[in-house]
Order: C-alpha cells, then structure tokens, then sequence
C-alpha cells in the first residue's frame, strides 16, 4: 500500500498541548481506529533501521530522505513494515501489514518470495541495513472528511527510546526519554491544507518546526554525537 501527503509538524509546550487538544476534540472525530477515554488515543511503538555507520541518521546519498521501520499499534499481533521517503513537507510510505511471529523472516538472507514482506526485507538487505532502537509514544489522533479528502491531527506525547540489538518488539520500558515538556503537533492533508487547520494555526500562533523522533533517539542513546548548528 502506497500513501502519500503533506505533513507538517509543531512543538508544543504542555499548556498549548491541553488547548490544541480541546480545540480538536471539538472541531475533529476519533480515529475509529483509538480507544482510550475520548476514543482518541492509542500507544504506538516502532523498530527503525540504520546502517552500521548511521548512514541514514547522517543523510548520505541516497539514504538522505528515507526511513525503514516496522510499526505496531497497541500489543496487537500485527505490525506494518514501511518505508516512508520525505521531500521537504511532502511524505510517501509504501507499508504492508505482516504478523508479528512472521517478523523473524527479516533475519534470514534469502528474502521469500509471494511474502507481502518480501519487498521490505530485500530493501533491508540491499542497503545493509539492521535494527537500531524501538520507539514508543502516546498519540492522540482526530480526523475529519473533507472535500479535498481526508485531514488528521495527531498529537504524540510520553516518547521513549531503547537500543535494540535484535529484530523484535521488547516490552516496553522507560528507556530514554525523548520530550520532557514537549509535545509533537503533526498536520496531515493531501493538496492543500484545509481551512480548519489554517484556523488552528492562525488562532495558537503555530510556527513549525521539524522533529525526528529517530534522530533524536539515535543522539539520545550515544550512537551519535548531536549535530553542531549551522550558523
């Protein structure tokens, strides 16, 4: 499955937070996919992946713009493999759904034909690539029908990060944390944004901002030095 949109990211302080959660329970609908007390809320883990040399934390060549990942939602049994190629604002992901007994295929050096993961592991064996933390978060997340197609609000927040050695979800586990007073805004639109995320932006003065969870997890747990500012 192949998706592709604009997305747009902001830092919130925990005050703007509670606001921009109001507002959007209140102009948006739950996710019919969450649960929680509003049924807007899920728990999301991932598995990013990386080069031996952190070619794609360091964006050389043709690892500058991608991410390999494999997402789980809730303690579910299963998981979606994605590749995820971001050009300034726009995204694409190429994801396909596979059991999480089928993830210890991604091991083996001969990618298996007629798998829906087959695309997924021939990557990860072209580009030399091995698993290099799990992340895990809490998302609030509201959509909406328009006619321009769909719009979603996610808002993610308690973001932890762990080393892995291994291919397979841990337990999760406090592990570095990643947002101590920060919470990770992200508007989500296809063509041009909407209306209703123009007014959210203009009413709470939004600027934004990019954040990378998994760059921000590789300085966090030592396997990289933090990039030095260009002035």
């Amino acid at each position: 499955m192949n998706q592709r949109a604009f997305e747009i990211k902001y830092l919130l302080s925990p005050a703007q937070a509670v606001e921009i959660r109001r507002w959007a329970r209140e102009h948006l609908d739950a996710d019919p996919n969450a649960d929680g007390a509003e049924g807007d809320s899920y728990r999301t883990t991932s598995i990013y992946f990386d080069t031996d040399g952190f070619d794609i934390f360091h964006r050389k060549g043709s690892f500058a713009k991608i991410k390999y990942r494999i997402r789980r939602y809730g303690t579910g049994d299963l998981a979606f493999l994605e590749r995820k190629l971001k050009i300034k604002d726009t995204v694409s992901k190429r994801r396909s759904l596979v059991e999480i007994e089928d993830l210890k295929r991604l091991g083996g050096q001969e990618p298996r034909n007629g798998w829906s993961g087959f695309w997924f592991h021939r990557r990860l064996l072209a580009r030399r690539l091995k698993p290099v933390c799990q992340i895990s978060y809490l998302r609030t997340a509201r959509v909406r029908a328009t006619l321009s197609g769909p719009i979603r609000l996610t808002m993610d927040e308690d973001i932890h990060a762990f080393p892995l050695d291994n291919l397979g979800f841990m337990p999760l586990q406090c592990g570095a944390r990643l947002s101590k007073n920060q919470y990770i805004l992200e508007l989500k639109y296809h063509d041009q944004m909407p209306a209703i995320f123009k007014e959210l932006v203009e009413r709470f003065r939004l600027n934004p901002k990019p954040f990378s969870k998994y760059r921000t997890a590789a300085v966090a747990l030592g396997y990289v030095a933090e990039p030095v500012a260009r002035a």
